[in-house]
């Protein structure tokens, strides 16, 4: 909820951080390792969400100050994509290494090159945030940075709507009591995917948060606690960024890259750290979903023929007796080839109609879809990845 800190320009000493990798397999097969999520426009607004990701993080950080990592092979597409993106701001990964080596990289290099006061936040490049909720975003990142300039690593809590069991959770302490952060509390512990009963019970007791991955912390802090908890993957980042603006960056990484510990930020720092008593969690009051399935995306496109959700030209689709059957889950459809689509009594079905694989499934098992594309390149269709 906005207050009296309520941003309205760009934050002092933030830099922004957009972590964009991974396949996006259980969005198979529109989302595929060559062409992943981040990179496709889901939401049928016209704008891809790495486009929509920056597009909120810019005005917070000053466009020059929002740097993406990505891997090598999608770095020309977001170059295309991003043509308000800084050439210095772009790093390429060789290889993937998960998203601590990747927001350690952007830290590091930011730290060489600003300081170690400079406060990074890191925020995915394939994670919705409702257009309305826009001011609630930036004023959870601004008390969030108030936080992170005190010393904390902060991690934004986005306000539970449901008892998901899909989402990490954190666990809300007592309050910090910082001028400028009412609502930054200490993060007791985070927990893991919860079953139904658990879930519920977070829901109702009022003081869990679903785990977004978004963090906040400065540079300095952020490597500091890394240093201790993986002091190799510590050194090799600040090696590489030692490296990173001149002549020697490629020959430093690819000595050093591909020896990295392979972990994710969650259990490199923030769980070891919040046991420590050392990181604090700003709930965020805003829409917010991670995209992460087909389920997860037919909630957040609008209705069409016969109860069924189009992503592409709806002209393509007829459907007849899609709707939610009851369950709350109407279909969706994706006439990606061009060629017309008609789906009739299927309630909540799926189908993704791509040029060279057609997927059929319900919202109810989409989930499973990763399990398909792990089938597939078992088979050895690696052109299907």
């Amino acid at each position: 909820m906005p207050g009296s800190g309520a941003v309205t320009s760009a934050l002092p000493g933030f830099a922004a951080v957009v972590p964009a990798g991974g396949a996006g397999t259980r969005l198979w097969p529109l989302s595929r390792a060559s062409s992943p999520k981040f990179l496709h426009d889901l939401t049928g607004t016209g704008r891809t969400l790495l486009q929509a990701t920056w597009d909120r993080l810019a005005p917070l950080a000053g466009p020059e100050r929002v740097l993406v990592v990505t891997g090598a092979a999608h770095a020309g597409a977001v170059r295309e994509q991003l043509p308000g993106l800084a050439a210095s701001a772009l790093l390429a990964e060789p290889s993937p290494r998960d998203s601590m080596a990747a927001i350690g990289l952007a830290a590091a290099v930011l730290a060489r090159r600003e300081g170690e006061d400079v406060v990074v936040g890191s925020f995915a490049a394939d994670h919705v945030v409702a257009p309305a909720d826009l001011p609630a975003f930036a004023e959870a990142v601004r008390q969030a940075v108030v936080a992170a300039e005190a010393g904390w690593v902060v991690t934004i809590g986005i306000e539970p709507t449901s008892p998901a069991t899909g989402f990490g959770y954190v666990r809300t302490g007592e309050p910090l009591g910082l001028d400028g952060a009412p609502l930054a509390h200490r993060a007791a512990d985070f927990v893991e995917k919860p079953d139904a009963a658990t879930a519920a019970a977070y829901l109702a007791g009022g003081r869990h948060r679903w785990n977004a991955g978004m963090f906040v912390a400065r540079a300095g802090v952020l490597l500091g606690h890394l240093a201790r908890q993986l002091p190799a993957l510590h050194d090799g980042l600040r090696a590489i960024a030692a490296a990173w603006d001149g002549p020697q960056r490629a020959a430093v990484l690819d000595a050093t890259w591909p020896r990295l510990t392979r972990i994710a930020v969650d259990h490199a720092v923030a769980e070891p750290v919040a046991a420590a008593g050392g990181v604090a969690v700003v709930p965020g009051a805003f829409g917010w979903d991670d995209v992460g399935d087909w389920d997860s995306l037919a909630s957040l496109l609008p209705g069409g023929p016969g109860g069924a959700a189009v992503l592409g030209d709806p002209a393509l689709v007829r459907a007849t007796a899609v709707g939610d059957g009851g369950d709350g889950r109407a279909g969706v459809v994706v006439p990606a080839s061009g060629r017309a689509v008609s789906v009739v009594g299927v309630p909540g079905a799926v189908v993704v109609d791509t040029p060279d694989a057609l997927l059929v499934t319900t919202r109810e098992h989409a989930q499973l879809v990763k399990g398909e594309v792990e089938a597939w390149r078992a088979a050895g269709r690696t052109d299907l990845l």
